[in-house]
């Protein structure tokens, strides 16, 4: 099962809590997993947090992908390993998702700006060659939590191999994540100074999914999103 092959990712770093599979398998049509019980707090260590993720980066693959695909909410997510980021992210992250947006009706200037955007990715990468650092992969606010005693835990990972950036980015989407865990995470592994462009870029990604998802304003998001980073390309 995808989630349980992310979270015994995870779990072999030694770098950061999750809650560890019991067992999980499929009845019938339905598939199940079974996690240890984790009696989580919203408020903890978030500088411990910080440094967690920072070393759990640090564990890295030859190529960016996974052994296996996976889902981003119930979106599926294609991790077929590449030695090439930005072809990566051109074809399975942003191309997918603007190809599935097209499906569901959002066409015109949405995937006309997409394709500008797909276009000028190495643009974004000029003098940055990120390594292939295990991820999360859907960092929210929402997806980490602490122990009693304050050890941070993270959950509902989206698995793969990728920039370090993306999952950074993520936790600045929707909040949820303090001063505390930002600095203790660029004192154990500063950010490039490219982070910023990056990080909407990024996002996009998820802006992308919402749509795709839940509809409403997420396209027209998606749409300024992708003239910001255009604009960004033209000063």
């Amino acid at each position: 099962m995808a989630e349980a092959a992310g979270l015994e990712a995870i779990v072999a770093t030694h770098a950061v809590r999750v809650p560890q599979p019991v067992v999980h398998g499929r009845c019938g049509a339905q598939s199940f997993l079974v996690l240890e019980y984790l009696d989580l707090q919203t408020r903890g260590n978030a500088a411990q947090l910080g440094e967690q993720l920072a070393a759990m980066h640090r564990c890295t693959a030859k190529q960016f992908g996974f052994a296996c695909d996976n889902f981003l909410g119930t979106t599926p997510q294609s991790n077929g390993w590449t030695a090439d980021w930005v072809a990566f992210w051109r074809e399975r992250r942003l191309g997918y998702q603007l190809r599935l947006a097209a499906q569901n009706g959002c066409g015109g200037k949405l995937q006309s700006l997409g394709e500008r955007l797909m276009d000028a990715l190495p643009a974004f990468f000029e003098g940055y060659a990120p390594q292939p650092s295990l991820l999360h992969g859907d960092l929210w606010g929402g997806n980490h939590g602490y122990l009693a005693d304050g050890t941070p835990v993270i959950f509902d990972p989206a698995a793969y191999y990728g920039d370090r950036e993306c999952d950074l980015a993520m936790t600045e989407l929707f909040g949820g994540y303090g001063a505390d865990f930002y600095a203790a995470y660029r004192a154990s592994w500063p950010l490039d100074t490219g982070y910023a462009a990056r990080r909407e870029l990024y996002n996009l990604y998820h802006i992308l999914n919402h749509a795709n998802l839940f509809g409403g304003s997420y396209a027209r998001q998606a749409e300024q999103a992708m003239r910001k980073l255009l604009a960004e390309l033209e000063r």
